[in-house]
């Protein structure tokens, strides 16, 4: 009779951890067949292989004001999982992302003794870097996504990987002929692509400043298109003009010539699109002041993050405004524009230093690695 394989614990807070899960899901199913995989998480892990203990929804927040109305649901579910580690401890815990919460889920991992390996690192460089001593003490390992990330928490003493990014798992973008065949698109006809955002509260603040920029490129007839990678449940009230798309995103990064991007994962899409942007974010203003307060790095950007130096335009809070939008996107609708030309040059940077495919499969090397010190 075989022996029974590891008992590991899986968690994702929000619907993108709930997709980078499923791929580590997946990975694990076909390295360790035997593996029981217990999560906190959503239907696309759950379709991978793992047994939901507790679905993730109504836990995602972003930003000071939206999480406190989540902190009661939060206190609950952490109770339940301090009692059920300390009640039949896992052979290891992987944690994804969501970084307030799996912080806590991690110190209470590693005090009933399950080692804890942790996927895409919280961004303490940014925002808190004297909190990153209180994360490397409850932490095994870090798999990180970016790849300046590695040498900071290994100033840290935390052993960390850069693993790439699960964004180059995806396969290729749609090719740009067939995808502006798709819409209709004909030759010489410059198309702007509005990437507003996902979450409800962002769409609602960026929506109106992105809609009337790209209105008045429109008018002006600096482009001939103008469509919006837009959500099934977002609003985007008054379009006019304007075209929405509710499917996959992909193709409007394929067809746009330029694109005005909230900032996020977003900017290293249309990276990976090669496609012209400006980067622009608005917060609840709450969550704004706090964050000029904590902030300690020069850029907020991906893009200009991984380039460690200034690729994309970047507009923020206050500088969120039609005219400054239309203003810093105009010239990229023009493909021999300087800007342009310097603008691609630098995303061709931010590519390469990107990686290769196969981030699932590498925090499964590392997740091995931590079961064999059992």
């Amino acid at each position: 009779m075989s022996a029974p394989g590891p008992r590991i614990f899986l968690s994702a807070g929000e619907p993108s951890g709930d997709l980078h899960g499923a791929a580590v899901t997946r990975a694990l199913r076909a390295r360790l067949p035997r593996a029981t995989l217990e999560a906190v998480g959503g239907p696309r892990m759950a379709a991978a292989g793992a047994q939901l203990l507790h679905p993730m929804e109504r836990m995602a927040a972003m930003g000071a004001v939206e999480i406190i109305t989540k902190l009661p649901a939060h206190v609950r579910l952490l109770r339940q999982l301090r009692r059920s580690f300390e009640a039949q401890p896992y052979d290891l815990a992987i944690l994804i992302d969501y970084p307030g919460f799996h912080l806590r889920v991690a110190e209470a991992a590693r005090a009933a003794g399950i080692p804890v390996l942790y996927y895409i690192a919280p961004q303490l460089w940014a925002w808190w870097p004297q909190r990153a001593v209180r994360f490397a003490k409850a932490v095994d390992r870090l798999a990180v996504i970016l790849p300046f990330e590695a040498s900071f928490f290994a100033k840290l003493g935390l052993g960390s990987e850069y693993v790439g990014h699960p964004l180059l798992d995806r396969g290729p973008m749609p090719e740009r002929r067939a995808a502006r065949a798709s819409f209709g698109i004909r030759d010489g006809e410059r198309v702007l692509g509005l990437f507003p955002g996902s979450r409800i509260g962002e769409v609602r603040r960026m929506w109106a400043p992105f809609r009337d920029a790209g209105l008045r490129l429109l008018d002006e007839k600096a482009c001939d298109r103008v469509l919006v990678a837009g959500t099934a449940e977002g609003e985007y009230p008054d379009p006019d003009g304007i075209e929405v798309q509710r499917d996959d995103p992909l193709p409007v990064f394929s067809v746009a010539d330029a694109a005005i991007a909230k900032s996020g994962t977003t900017t290293l899409e249309a990276a990976l699109a090669d496609t012209p942007m400006v980067v622009a974010y608005r917060a609840h203003a709450f969550t704004f002041w706090l964050s000029q307060r904590l902030l300690t790095i020069p850029r907020v950007s991906l893009v200009n993050l991984v380039a460690e130096r200034d690729v994309v335009p970047e507009l923020l809070q206050d500088a969120v405004t039609v005219e400054r939008l239309a203003d810093a996107v105009r010239p990229l609708l023009d493909p021999a524009h300087p800007a342009t030309v310097a603008q691609r040059a630098g995303l061709r940077e931010v590519r390469s230093r990107l990686g290769l495919p196969g981030a699932a499969g590498r925090v499964v090397d590392m997740a091995e690695q931590l079961l064999a010190t059992r």
